[in-house]
């Protein structure tokens, strides 16, 4: 399995993927992949040009710097100079309260998928601000919007009521690395059974299934996407067997060509072939996870 992959990401990834596969495979550095996502960086600080596949253009983005800050973690290659950075690019665009919009006016000039839109300007986004604050804690980052930006997270948290899978992924990432672990551990358990009601396919042979409004036909998440390592906090909202289920089912999502498929829409013809690779990366991040823990 591992082997097609790695053929997979060689034939068709660019940079950015190949170090990433590298530092999952133990053949690379946290340094390569360090310097892969610094050549996505503006020159105000920001991050652009497709790190995030369905963010065009060289306008930096939120969103954008997320997904920076994201590989960087997973890499082990979130150093402060790189993390205080952007929180200096994040606070200079942050809304009132500390939040962050997750879209910036200026994308609306570049190629973009439907639901790719510039958002509220004076509203935070909860997706782009938890998971960056969450993963920049996680690196040790101190930094005044910090600050801020984690007192809006946690009202935003608690006043949730409904969310959707990619929120989810971004209040874990937020709660994984929130000291106060009596608030944490409570707001998980409470997202954790929202998610339960309708936001995960239990069972992946269930392909009927209703999808979360918003998304594509088919596009459904699994347990493992909630927790793709043993100590994610998702882990506990599932049984072992639900976890062995979506492992299973992920592992059998591998293609004959050695890669893992997209689920969203494809909004343009080349979409696939510049997602495929990262989604590749990850599928295999979490299945070394996982190995022999479930």
């Amino acid at each position: 399995m591992e082997r097609r992959a790695a053929e997979f990401v060689w034939r068709t990834g660019g940079v950015l993927d190949q170090r990433r596969l590298e530092a999952v495979t133990g053949a690379g550095s946290a340094g390569a992949v360090r310097a892969a996502v610094l050549a996505h960086r503006t020159p105000e600080g920001g991050f652009a040009y497709g790190i995030e596949p369905d963010v065009k253009g060289p306008a930096a983005q939120p969103l954008s710097a997320m997904g920076a800050v994201e590989i960087l973690a997973e890499a082990g290659a979130l150093d402060e100079s790189t993390g205080v950075a952007v929180c200096e690019w994040m606070a200079r665009h942050a809304a009132p309260g500390g939040g962050v919009p997750d879209l910036l006016a200026s994308i609306a000039a570049y190629p973009r998928p439907p639901w790719v839109a510039p958002t509220p300007q004076d509203q935070g986004g909860l997706l782009t601000t938890a998971r960056t604050v969450g993963l920049l804690r996680g690196a040790g980052v101190a930094h005044p919007w910090l600050e801020a930006a984690t007192a809006w997270c946690r009202g935003r948290i608690d006043a949730l009521e409904a969310t959707h899978p990619y929120e989810v992924f971004s209040v874990s990432a937020f709660l994984e690395s929130e000291p106060d672990r009596m608030w944490a551990d409570r707001s998980a358990e409470r997202i954790g059974a929202i998610v339960r009601a309708g936001l995960v396919l239990l069972d992946p042979a269930d392909t009927a299934a209703a999808v979360p409004p918003g998304y594509a036909p088919g596009e459904h998440h699994l347990a493992c996407d909630f927790a793709p390592r043993p100590d994610s906090p998702g882990a506990a909202w599932f049984t072992g067997a639900e976890m062995r289920a979506a492992l299973d089912a992920r592992a059998a999502e591998q293609a004959e060509d050695g890669g893992w498929p997209i689920h969203y829409r494809r909004w343009h013809p080349g979409i696939e072939q510049q997602a495929r690779p990262g989604f590749t990366v990850a599928a295999l991040r979490t299945l070394r996870a996982w190995e022999g823990r479930a």
